[in-house]
């Protein structure tokens, strides 16, 4: 049986605004995946129901009825940082962010409180997290999806999308998909996730979809370099990007000598890990480690 992080088809699922219309398509296609999902939370519009699930006013309203071991948040930007808070301050061990947009100042009052907290959160502005075959929060696409032992962990979604996509015409499945999201404030970083895949006897090697801007890859690589003893194949996006201007994500920004592509590859390489020079060679060195890593 197939392992995984963060989810697994056991997890209890709450979502805070289930009664948007795209956190309810979301939440069909969740279903068939097997997510256990229990409820919804949206203000002033409790007691009522979306597709069988009740919904409460409040998370703590929802607790008072159902164990919840994740949230998921539909919220809008000016209301998921409170919407983020409202989980941290019940309990909830795990918290999944999708939205897109959220003010900085916001998420710095939520990072301060995450920080004193037992949850962990992924994102925001993350498309979710995936154990194929097993369970399904978000909205990863299902058609990039085959159950197997490759640990995949990005930045972009589209990325990581195109990645799995080309593992997957291998026959080169996944253990888990989780997108980190590439907002520069934010919870789960690539060297948490990566820790989450070395400690999963399930997954034998490990890819890393990175970007230019900051240096999360670079701490990621110490880490490996230090405590992985997994395969890591690592991508990083921008190879052509201009210096201080940014490009994509609020975090892909090349300043002050830090964060460019030359920089980030010499530093992966430098610490043991594979660099891909493009989404197509990332399989075929997977597929070198996948075969190597199953005997």
């Amino acid at each position: 049986m197939l392992m995984s992080i963060l989810i697994d088809e056991k997890t209890n699922v709450l979502i805070q605004g289930l009664t948007g219309t795209i956190a309810q398509r979301h939440a069909l296609n969740m279903k068939k995946n097997n997510t256990n999902i229990l409820a919804g939370v949206a203000p002033k519009k409790g007691g009522t129901q979306v597709n069988g699930w009740p919904i409460f006013d409040t998370v703590s309203q929802a607790l008072d009825h159902i164990q919840v071991d994740l949230s998921l948040i539909y919220a809008p930007p000016m209301i998921a940082a409170n919407a983020i808070m409202e989980s941290i301050e019940t309990g909830i061990e795990t918290i999944v962010c999708v939205t897109e947009g959220i003010p900085q100042h916001d998420m710095y009052r939520v990072y301060k409180r995450l920080t004193e907290s037992n949850s962990i959160l992924l994102g925001p502005c993350s498309p979710g997290v995936t154990s194929p075959g097993k369970s399904k929060v978000g909205f990863l696409p299902d058609q990039i999806c085959l159950p197997g032992n490759v640990g995949v962990v990005g930045k972009s979604g589209t990325l990581t999308y195109e990645i799995c996509y080309q593992m997957k015409l291998e026959g080169i499945g996944q253990s888990s998909i989780v997108g980190i999201g590439g907002d520069p404030i934010k919870g789960l970083s690539f060297k948490d996730v990566i820790q989450l895949f070395e400690e999963d006897d399930e997954t034998d090697v490990i890819v890393m979809v990175g970007e230019i801007g900051g240096v999360e890859e670079e701490e990621a690589a110490e880490y490996i370099k230090k405590y992985v003893s997994k395969s890591v194949v690592a991508f990083i996006a921008g190879k052509n990007a201009p210096k201080d201007v940014p490009m994509g994500h609020a975090g892909a920004l090349i300043s002050g000598g830090e964060g460019g592509y030359e920089e980030k590859v010499n530093n992966l390489k430098h610490n043991g890990i594979h660099v891909a020079k493009s989404i197509f060679e990332v399989t075929n060195l997977v597929k070198s480690f996948y075969v190597v890593d199953q005997k």
